[in-house]
């Protein structure tokens, strides 16, 4: 006998059944989604979701653009354009937070270095960054990692290429986001992933006990039938 056959099963329909005796207030589910849209920064999604559900935001929806156009351009290298506009709307932010300003410099390092512009790259590093790595010694490494890219006549033939990578703007992106979102008092990060990372790791207790209608795939959301995987065959 496998291990798959001596555990109990849960039919489809009485899964179900358990799954409507559970109650589920539709308001919400309408404030897990508006919490998303305001995180993500889906502003017209938003405007568009409170008016169809006739849910009212404690958030200046408006607020949402002027964090956007923040983000949007650190994710275009515009790092300076970035830090005047979080400047105009809160400088308190960058002011109590050397960690994340010194980021955006990094970034703002990283993108003369892009750009060929070794000279005023390391009178940069030195006017602006070494003074942060003098006060707070921690952030020294991340500083001499960045430098060593110069260290390349072909910058992405080094083994620190990846700080050129869209995806460090993105983290950076990220990161200020976070901060921006503190200021207003709203969470860092939106529930729903968080929601999605608990339903797969109960998933995976559920497995070694039982054999239900599992989803396996988030996409669709869709309940197969107890003991199939992904593709729709018979798990072992």
């Amino acid at each position: 006998m496998t291990a798959s056959s001596s555990k109990q099963t849960i039919s489809l329909d009485e899964w179900e059944r358990k799954m409507r005796e559970v109650p589920i207030a539709k308001s919400d589910l309408n404030q897990l989604i508006m919490n998303y849209l305001i995180i993500e920064g889906y502003k017209d999604a938003a405007e568009k979701f409170s008016e169809e559900s006739g849910l009212t935001s404690s958030v200046d929806l408006g607020s949402i653009e002027e964090r956007m156009q923040i983000r949007f351009a650190v994710q275009n290298g515009d790092i300076r354009a970035a830090i005047e506009r979080v400047n105009d709307l809160n400088p308190d932010i960058l002011d109590t937070d050397p960690r994340l300003y010194f980021h955006l410099q990094q970034q703002h390092l990283i993108e003369l270095i892009r750009q060929g512009r070794a000279e005023d790259a390391l009178a940069f590093a030195q006017d602006e960054l070494a003074p942060h790595g003098e006060e707070h010694p921690e952030l020294l490494r991340e500083l001499e990692k960045t430098m060593a890219l110069l260290a390349f006549e072909v910058t992405g033939e080094s083994p620190l290429a990846e700080l050129l990578d869209f995806e460090h703007r993105q983290k950076t992106a990220n990161e200020l986001n976070a901060a921006l979102l503190a200021a207003h008092s709203q969470p860092k990060e939106p529930k729903l992933p968080a929601l999605l990372q608990l339903l797969a790791w109960t998933q995976e207790q559920l497995d070694e006990k039982v054999n239900y209608p599992r989803i396996n795939n988030i996409v669709n959301a869709v309940l197969d039938e107890p003991g199939k995987d992904t593709s729709g065959t018979p798990r072992a």
